[in-house]
């Protein structure tokens, strides 16, 4: 049992479903990013997706980019990142961190080694968005063996041929990405959501959380009402890169987080 999996059942227990929140980890810089992470729990977030900066972010739109860029121009890095996670966990060691980013970094750092420092770091779960199942060797099973889940994405275009290859070594949970495209690009629609998580727990029993284009307390509570929660991150992001405070940013995370858990 993982973080994630102890974060699910007592969710469950409670009759509540999940609030998820992504930020870019450096973003603006290490010290705030910090800050802003540590704030999140006290704000009603279950999960932290802690973002990776890449240089090449193919499946982010703008906001994210520039978060990315942000950090990057910062001095962020993986190792960086891995601390921003160890340092949270002197404080936080209940709420589950999924770390989201892309292969490369983790290529060049060496599988084993990223392994073993995430896991050391007390990162529970990866989302790598550009290792398809076909690469399940190269990442996926030895993560799941180092005792992290691996999380993956199934999206609109997922039709029931691919599916059960995309669900196969999932674990944690599988996050359904509810508009084709990039990140941030439009707004969820439960009506369009709704048929696809059914269809998806047909074929798993873990938790469907649902992400991209929540923006809105009102949006948050209706998409987490027909899934087991969902996910919010661009319009989070956005606001740090306004220059809001932390307790502004916390502010508006909360008020997500209280219409995914009215759901």
């Amino acid at each position: 049992m993982t973080r994630i999996d102890d974060t699910f059942a007592r969710l469950k227990d409670a009759g509540k479903k999940a609030f998820v929140a992504y930020v870019m980890a450096g973003d603006p810089d290490e010290a705030t990013s910090l800050e802003i992470v540590r704030a999140l729990p006290g704000a009603g977030v279950d999960i932290i997706e802690l973002g990776l900066p890449f240089t090449d972010p193919m499946a982010d739109g703008p906001t994210i980019q520039l978060a990315g860029q942000r950090a990057l121009d910062a001095g962020m890095t993986l190792e960086r990142t891995l601390n921003i996670a160890r340092e949270f966990r002197k404080d936080d060691d209940t709420t589950p961190i999924v770390l989201m980013g892309y292969y490369n970094p983790i290529y060049s750092r060496g599988v084993d080694k990223f392994l073993a420092d995430a896991k050391d770091a007390g990162i529970d779960g990866l989302i790598v968005v550009d290792l398809p199942p076909e690469e399940d060797d190269e990442l996926c099973i030895p993560a799941q063996k180092a005792g992290l889940n691996f999380i993956r994405l199934a999206t609109p275009t997922t039709d029931d041929k691919r599916l059960p290859k995309v669900l196969q070594n999932t674990s944690g949970f599988v996050y359904y990405v509810s508009i084709t495209g990039i990140t941030g690009a439009a707004e969820a629609q439960a009506d369009t959501v709704a048929p696809e998580v059914a269809r998806i727990k047909s074929q798993t029993d873990l938790p469907i959380i649902v992400g991209f284009g929540v923006r809105t307390p009102e949006t948050s509570e209706a998409i987490a009402g027909i899934a087991d929660g969902t996910v919010v991150g661009s319009a989070i992001v956005e606001r740090i890169g306004k220059g809001e405070s932390v307790e502004k940013v916390a502010q508006f995370v909360k008020s997500l987080a209280d219409g995914a858990h009215r759901a």
